[in-house]
């Protein structure tokens, strides 16, 4: 069991907290071998894994540490769907895919096939394609996957009752039977806020979120990308900053940055700050039309200051080293 105690104090005073826990880009970098490396890595969720390009982004984070690595992403990504609908679309054949057989792939075919006579049921018709375009593949050699990112949507709010910690652990036990590294990406769409805040953020219910997926990721052994804890640093700290658009209920590119920060900090458990990486993308645009601009009007691409740019590097991995502490210590603080 958890100890509850209060977690306020900690995020406003603590702010140089964890700085020690890793190393910092540039001395990584005077560490590492010489030889030439790859990193495969499987994304599975939804628009808040493929808003702003968010694998191309850490990426992009990851080859700038280290010029000798080469960060190779996989994405499979259905829109608003969760862990248990990718489950139910076979999204598991793909962590397996090396030792995936032709009848086990054409027998989710089969079953695709018949949920694809549901009208209702809105992405069989994708996954059907997916699937049969996998089957043509499997004769080829894939590399195996060094981390599998499993993300979070609204699935993971009602505790140990929540479909993301009953599913998470499956798709967990098959990555880890390939050899691979597991990510908990937990996103948080309803504590993300649009306009700047005037009053102190709500910490309870994001306290209590994060209780969960710590025990969640004890269970699996997994590392977390804990984007509840890390929006509410945020708002803490700068709470002049927003985390969502004003006309998309979506992350902005402000919130895709941190979430990229703190997945470089959970692949790699060392911090991002001093990374050059200063601007993100999104791929929705104004009024469906207008490619320049995102959905509130502003330049799509969002080019961060270097104060924001230290300030939100900062933030992703003191709140992914203070998630790991409280791991350790099974206690996580609430006001």
């Amino acid at each position: 069991m958890f100890v509850i105690r209060s977690l306020i104090p900690i995020l406003v005073i603590c702010t140089g907290f964890g700085v020690c826990f890793g190393e910092s880009p540039a001395q990584t970098l005077e560490l590492q071998s010489q030889k030439q490396k790859t990193l495969n890595v499987l994304f599975i969720g939804n628009s808040y894994t493929a808003r702003h390009n968010l694998a191309l982004v850490v990426k992009t984070m990851a080859e700038a540490a280290d010029p000798n690595l080469t960060f190779d992403s996989t994405s499979v990504i259905y829109g608003g769907r969760t862990l248990s609908d990718h489950w139910r679309l076979g999204t598991q054949n793909f962590i397996r895919i090396n030792s995936l057989t032709r009848a086990e792939e054409q027998s989710t075919i089969q079953s695709l096939e018949l949920l694809t006579k549901n009208p209702k049921d809105r992405y069989a018709g994708a996954a059907l394609r997916r699937h049969r375009t996998l089957l043509e593949e499997l004769g080829d050699k894939k590399p195996a996957w060094d981390v599998v990112v499993l993300q979070s949507y609204r699935d993971d709010v009602e505790g140990e009752n929540s479909l993301y910690v009953q599913f998470a652990p499956k798709f967990a036990e098959l990555a880890k039977a390939q050899g691979a590294r597991v990510i908990l990406y937990e996103t948080t769409p309803t504590t993300q806020n649009a306009e700047p805040l005037v009053a102190k953020p709500a910490a309870k219910k994001v306290i209590e979120k994060a209780q969960a997926i710590a025990a969640l990721a004890d269970r699996i052994d997994a590392q977390v990308a804990p984007m509840s804890l890390v929006g509410l640093r945020c708002q803490l700290e700068r709470p002049d900053l927003t985390l969502r658009f004003v006309n998309d209920a979506h992350l902005n590119q402000t919130m895709a940055y941190m979430t990229a920060c703190t997945l470089y900090s959970a692949l790699f458990k060392r911090s991002p700050e001093g990374l050059p990486i200063n601007s993100v993308t999104d791929i929705r645009f104004f009024n469906d039309k207008d490619r320049t601009k995102d959905r509130d009007g502003k330049p799509i691409k969002k080019v961060f200051s270097d104060k924001d740019r230290t300030d939100l590097q900062r933030i992703a991995w003191q709140s992914y080293t203070e998630f790991n502490k409280l791991r350790l210590s099974k206690s996580l603080e609430t006001p």
